[in-house]
């Protein structure tokens, strides 16, 4: 299991700087903090024990508890100016390492922490805090989180927490709301210390028990006490609650611990400050073995066209050319190209600088120029790292499409869809190397074209060479897994596959902006209104977006009763809010307001900008090939697969996406398409049949489970366990899902399978295969892996059921993928006033010509249903509209 580490930085600088003799150094400067730091990073990097590593800081302004209460650390000591003196330089070390600070205005580190483990838990990744902050206990959780004091150098596990709190660890914030904290200024009940406080939690199970039977609580001096403190208990309690909803995404991907070991990037400054000894036992640090060693090449820089096209005249007619560019922008809609870099073998690569854009910069060979040489280039097979980027950019300067190249980062991907496939993750992972960081390059605030020309050559020829290098590294490596039918199915489906998003993504989609800005209005209109209603049941105002605030009315002022109670307090999700629904009118004002907060945010606000800042009311958005690793196709900036059909806002958001004059927006979709891959995979007789024969699945499955007499009323029911199987669902989630009890859940897919045995014995094989071999296939035969030998109980089922998810979610995704290259060859190759616009998984949407739509429709329908060999017939339903609001 990975692990991430998190450091709450400010805690563990002030106990270094309290635990060491107070150091300086030959000028007399304090080095105490310093050397503590610098010692505890070079055992954190010795040991390999973590894969991530962040640095927690406060916002340098108030947090929010400071509007909770004013007093909140009001009364703190100033720091000891020796501290002071130290605390801006080690702040910089850490950036100068190359390590990530992570803070957000408002909030404190314990809320960065804790928000870092919430997401960390969701990914399956074990945290170790480095902190001896007890508040940071609450976050505890053996298997998943553990405490570690950098001074002891010893693990908190929660057998650890509950001796020295005497409570367990879902105690502890209540146990604090009691007992306060001088320090901070969180003033618990008065009179009640740590011995009563736990007493009194391990009788009653809660600060809301506590009070919920205070007339039973003795001796009646701590009753007295507990009653003219209740206020102040709970408003410590709000004090020491924990946020872990600091951050909109989750993604831990930037904070890899360094490959190289970090301290000797400040190796001079170490020096400076007599900060030597560390220095002298770098070389024994495991970190400084690990390091790969390095791919020495030849960089040249090709400043004049002579020189250039001298060396393209020289590329052998069968040679593999690496290619790469260097731009202003990662947005190749209008990103200009500062230079480029090709490799064709292992000893040398080149650097073509164009547009770089500085006082005294040197010669460089002009666009035109450029331009004819990579043409030239292109004559030959290519090979890039992310060629989507390259591609879209060197396209807009009326070059051909081409279609003779090979992508690493889909090679990669192909050979382990579970991990990173940026260039610098792939050279480390395929040829341990450590590629030059792109930070060390470009300034901040900078972009390429402020690099110097012999240091973007260096860099940008690194790329190109170590792209050659990794090309014949991966095909060796798909050879040796026995997956080499993996590098055809590239080869045939996920190479051409780029260019088919490059032109989509090229396409964008029209909005209509009239209509967007009448729903912003609507939208903001109607959240006035919910507000004012909420404020009203509640009896007074609040903030309705802090779940903290949005808690202590729900179950405090209106005295609701809390169905969960998480780290950071109780529970008003929205599994909650639904349960509570026939509660108190306010809730149903809240879920509205909520859904309709969230859809203006994420959707109405968003698209209107991006929409506005194009002269045609266009939307572009970008498709990530490798991003999932089912091999569904991914959107983003902005995500146009997500937008909401369930609720009338959301579906007025589909109205607003329109055809431009004198064309129509046609949908097509595939129509039950995992299911139908279930009959081909299992070879059910049933299931094989009742689409052979075009009869409803779902009112069939239905007739098998329940007897037609039931069979129309109970189809829903059978649609559910007809998809929910397919996705690994199990009793307890069929039980949620059609609100019945787990038994009767347990019941109902006991007699499907009695009904389709050959349905269960061929989802059992999946699941036998994955543990058998490590991975599952999809139709394409593209390949997940699964690490079995590293999985407990619980992460054992889930793998599980991804394995089972990925061959029908995958299956689907090759298909649709395969007619998407169809049917974008054919509106290329023939003319066709068509253009692909979107992918909604199993749905594609085009943009046509009216008076061309319905023979268009046709043809690309028969496409998709003929696209590849089932055993069962592949059905599409057609939507023609002006809005895509109206397809189906």
């Amino acid at each position: 299991m990975k692990t991430l580490t998190i450091i709450d930085t400010f805690g563990f600088f002030f106990r270094s700087f309290y635990a060491l003799p107070p150091l300086k150094s030959k000028q007399g400067f304090p080095t105490g903090l310093l050397t503590g730091f610098i010692n505890f990073i070079n055992n954190l990097v010795a040991e390999e024990k973590s894969d991530y590593i962040v640095f927690a800081l406060d916002s340098e302004g108030p947090s929010f508890r400071a509007a909770i209460d004013p007093n909140y650390k009001a009364q703190r000591p100033t720091p000891p100016e020796d501290l002071q003196k130290q605390l801006p330089i080690a702040i910089d070390w850490i950036e100068k390492m190359g390590f990530k600070t992570l803070q957000k205005e408002g909030f404190e580190a314990d809320d960065i922490i804790a928000s870092l483990v919430k997401c960390a838990k969701q990914m399956g990744i074990k945290v170790k805090i480095v902190s001896h902050d007890k508040d940071l206990y609450q976050l505890i959780d053996d298997e998943k989180v553990v405490l570690y004091d950098p001074i002891k150098k010893e693990e908190i596990d929660e057998k650890r927490a509950e001796q020295k709190f005497g409570v367990p660890v879902k105690l502890i914030g209540d146990y604090l709301a009691l007992v306060g904290d001088s320090a901070d200024n969180i003033p618990g009940v008065k009179g009640i210390g740590p011995k009563t406080a736990a007493k009194l939690l391990n009788t009653y199970g809660s600060l809301d028990a506590i009070y919920a039977h205070i007339d039973e609580v003795t001796p009646p001096r701590v009753r007295t006490l507990l009653e003219q403190g209740k206020e102040s208990a709970y408003l410590s309690r709000k004090l020491v609650a924990l946020r872990d909803d600091v951050f909109e995404s989750c993604s831990l991907e930037e904070y890899h611990l360094p490959q190289i070991n970090p301290i000797i990037k400040i190796a001079d400054e170490l020096m400076d400050y007599d900060i030597t000894a560390i220095l002298r036992k770098l070389k024994a640090t495991p970190l400084i073995k690990k390091q790969g060693a390095k791919i020495e090449f030849e960089a040249i820089c090709l400043d004049s066209e002579e020189e250039l096209f001298k060396v393209i005249d020289a590329i052998p007619k069968e040679a593999i050319v690496a290619f790469d560019t260097e731009t202003d922008s990662l947005n190749t809609k209008v990103a200009n190209l500062v230079g480029f870099s090709f490799a064709f073998n292992e000893e040398r690569a080149y650097y073509v600088p164009i547009g770089h854009n500085y006082l005294g910069v040197g010669q460089q060979v002009s666009l035109d120029s450029a331009l004819k040489a990579i043409k030239r280039l292109f004559e030959h097979k290519i090979v890039g790292h992310n060629l989507k980027f390259d591609l879209s950019l060197i396209y807009r300067y009326d070059i051909e499409e081409i279609t003779d190249f090979a992508d690493t980062m889909i090679l990669a991907w192909l050979s382990d869809p579970g991990s990173s496939v940026g260039l610098d993750s792939v050279a480390k992972r395929v040829l341990d190397h450590d590629m030059i960081a792109y930070k060390d390059t470009v300034k901040k605030g900078e972009d390429f074209s402020n690099v110097a020309i012999d240091t973007a050559c260096r860099y940008a020829s690194e790329d190109a060479l170590i792209t050659y290098k990794i090309y014949f590294k991966l095909l060796d490596t798909l050879r040796s897994q026995n997956a080499a039918h993996l590098i055809d199915e590239a080869k045939e489906v996920e190479f051409p596959f780029v260019n088919t998003l490059i032109a989509m993504e090229r396409a964008g989609i029209k909005l209509d902006i009239a209509f967007f800005e009448k729903l912003r209005k609507e939208s903001e209109e109607r959240l006035k209104e919910l507000t004012q209603k909420i404020y009203e049941l509640a009896g007074g105002e609040f903030n309705i977006n802090s779940t903290k605030q949005l808690a202590s009315v729900l179950f405090e002022k209106l005295k609701l009763s809390p169905l969960k109670k998480t780290k950071s307090g109780y529970s008003t999700d929205e599994t909650t809010l639904q349960a509570l629904k026939d509660k108190h009118p306010i809730i149903a004002y809240i879920l509205e307001y909520r859904e309709l907060f969230k859809l203006k945010s994420t959707y109405i606000d968003p698209l209107l900008k991006y929409a506005k800042k194009d002269t045609n009311h266009r939307i572009y958005t970008s498709f990530v090939q490798t991003g999932t690793a089912t091999g569904r196709l991914a959107s983003k900036n902005p995500n146009l697969q997500n937008i909401p059909v369930k609720t009338e806002v959301g579906r007025q958001i589909r109205y607003g996406f329109i055809a431009k004059d004198g064309y129509k927006l046609l949908g097509i979709d595939y129509s039950q398409i995992e299911l139908r891959l279930l009959a081909h995979f299992s070879q059910d007789p049933a299931l094989v049949q009742a689409f052979q024969e075009d009869r409803d699945i779902h009112l069939e499955t239905a007739i098998k489970l329940f007897g037609p007499d039931e069979a129309h009323a109970k189809r829903n029911i059978a649609k559910s366990i007809n998809f929910g199987l397919i996705y690994g669902m199990g009793s307890r989630k069929l039980a949620q899902t059609l609100g019945i009890s787990t038994k009767e859940a347990k019941e109902i897919i006991e007699s499907y399978f009695s009904a389709f045995p050959t349905v269960k014995n061929y989802l059992a094989s999946i699941e036998n295969f994955a543990k058998k071999y490590g991975y599952v296939e999809t139709l394409l035969r593209r390949r997940r892996y699964f690490d079995f030998a590293a999985a407990n109980g619980a992460q054992l089922a889930a793998y599980l059921r991804e394995a089972t998810n990925t061959v029908f979610q995958g299956s689907a995704a090759d298909l649709i993928k395969m007619s998407m290259n169809a049917i974008d060859k054919i509106i290329k190759n023939e003319a066709l006033p068509a253009k692909m616009l979107l992918q909604i998984h199993d749905e594609l949407i085009f943009e046509v010509k009216e008076d061309v739509v319905e023979d268009l429709a046709q043809r690309f329908a028969s496409i998709m249903e003929h696209i590849y060999p089932l055993r069962v017939p592949i059905k599409c339903s057609i939507g023609i509209a002006h809005r895509w609001g109206d397809l189906k």
